[in-house]
């Protein structure tokens, strides 16, 4: 059996062993030119990363085509993933700055989504199989783990828009003015 498994890595042309390259072959690369991640990022402040990461995403032509993958149901956090490594291997920010702009990147597209109407976006691939996200019977009482609340009592809080913590000051005004005339205008477009 292993010699079977042997034989079909090599005939396997993704897979094939001998392609591959050699450990260290990256360090013998011209330092004269190192590719955009090894060099200073451009952004090293998030606030400023997300500002600019807004004005490419909301460019018309993006913008409608953004729309209309996020109908087609592809997972938000699989196109934030896409937007934020592209960044990177462009040089715009480090990967500590990328894993830091996840978050905002995801309520971006939220809020994007919501404007343009879509109301059944799927924000991770696997969401309605997930037994966290399952909404219980109606003769499953909550359970109070602090005791502050009666029984009867169930605090429902909902979040469509993001708050000024997750996305920044000077891009959550900017979304609330400008996104939703962005949106229709991209809309507009493709009808």
């Amino acid at each position: 059996m292993a010699e079977q498994l042997d034989k079909t890595l090599i005939q396997d042309e993704n897979t094939n062993s001998f392609n591959a390259p050699i450990p260290g072959e990256s360090l013998t690369a011209s330092p004269q030119t190192p590719y955009a991640w090894e060099r200073p990022p451009q952004y090293t402040d998030e606030e400023k990363a997300m500002e600019q990461l807004y004005l490419v995403i909301t460019e018309k032509p993006k913008l409608t085509e953004l729309i209309k993958i996020i109908d087609d149901g592809v997972a938000l956090d699989e196109i934030a993933q896409v937007i934020l490594y592209k960044g990177y291997t462009e040089g715009q920010y480090n990967p500590d700055l990328m894993l830091l702009m996840i978050e905002p990147t995801i309520y971006l597209l939220i809020a994007i989504a919501d404007y343009a109407g879509i109301k059944d976006y799927v924000l991770y691939e696997g969401e309605d199989d997930d037994p966290d996200t399952e909404i219980p019977d109606d003769n499953i009482t909550p359970v109070d783990m602090d005791g502050d609340s009666k029984p009867d009592e169930v605090e429902e809080e909902v979040r469509t828009e993001p708050e000024e913590s997750s996305v920044g000051s000077s891009l959550l005004s900017r979304i609330k003015k400008e996104l939703p005339s962005k949106v229709e205008e991209a809309t507009q477009g493709e009808e």
